[in-house]
């Protein structure tokens, strides 16, 4: 079950796309999305990966930073990011540390992944929104109507 509204967010350090390491704590004090997702460049993980893509700027404009987490690895990132022009870090948890740590582990025919799950941190660092049921091509969307301005 994941984590719930009030939680602290945990802590975490992983690597981007480009092989930097990124702390949640790197982004103290700012709002922050991070949504998990099962596969990079498949189907419904593509729709949500271009969903914030097509939606960036208006969480620029918010202060709000995105950050997507899968268990893929860093050239898998690299190359989902290229194709798709993302403009916002994907981090690679590949030994599972961010993913057991928010609770969205899942496991099929013994392999594991990240589930579809969207967390909206407040700049006090705690959850203020979770998405368990998600529209992936109208997430973003639907995250910044949720949003006050």
């Amino acid at each position: 079950m994941p984590l719930s509204i009030g939680d602290t967010a945990p802590n975490f350090t992983v690597n981007d796309t480009n092989g930097k390491p990124i702390s949640l704590s790197d982004y103290a004090g700012k709002p922050v999305v991070i949504y998990f997702y099962p596969k990079d460049d498949t189907p419904g993980c593509t729709k949500e990966a271009c969903s914030f893509r097509d939606n960036y700027q208006q969480y620029l404009s918010k202060g709000i930073a995105v950050l997507g987490v899968s268990m893929d690895g860093e050239a898998s990132h690299h190359a989902f990011t290229e194709k798709f022009s993302l403009p916002f870090p994907l981090l690679s948890d590949v030994d599972g540390t961010v993913t057991q740590a928010y609770d969205v582990q899942g496991e099929r025919n013994g392999i594991r992944y990240a589930t579809r799950v969207t967390y909206v941190i407040g700049a006090d660092g705690k959850i203020s929104q979770v998405y368990t049921s998600v529209n992936t091509e109208t997430h973003a969307t639907d995250i910044l109507s949720a949003i006050a301005p």
